[in-house]
């Protein structure tokens, strides 16, 4: 990914900024400028919580390019407190019990690099939810 696009998605990325219809109130993620439901102008920011549960998941163990460092890795749709349902790698999983309705946060993570001399891209992951203290 070059540093410009990069740069243009950090909101989405790292503080999971989506966007709000206006007219219907839905929420969308990632921002699409038009609403998916109603069909009308979408261009109004929204900043979702980060929480949600686990919708459905599964374990990769064959990885595409660039990603074979993770291997075994857990792919899960989220589903946000917000509505939207989010594609997102599942952190900190290790020895935990996954579970169809697991309550998740969203983390920012390292996604990948590109090369040993390249940018370090970050983007969001999801773990399973700490428990308030």
């Amino acid at each position: 990914m070059e540093v410009s696009s990069h740069w243009r998605v950090r909101q989405q990325r790292y503080a999971l900024v989506g966007e709000v219809c206006p007219s219907c109130e839905v929420k969308i993620f990632p921002p699409r400028d038009v609403c998916p439901e109603c069909g009308d102008e979408a261009k109004t920011h929204f900043q979702f919580s980060g929480r949600g549960e686990v919708y459905s998941y599964t374990t990769l163990f064959d990885a595409p390019q660039g990603h074979e460092a993770q291997l075994p890795y857990t792919l899960a749709l989220v589903k946000l407190e917000e509505g939207p349902l989010v594609t997102a790698q599942l952190t900190d999983v290790n020895g935990t019990k996954l579970e169809v309705g697991m309550p998740v946060e969203m983390v920012t993570r390292k996604l990948r690099s590109d090369g040993d001399r390249g940018m370090l891209v970050y983007g969001y992951k999801f773990r399973p939810r700490l428990q308030a203290a």
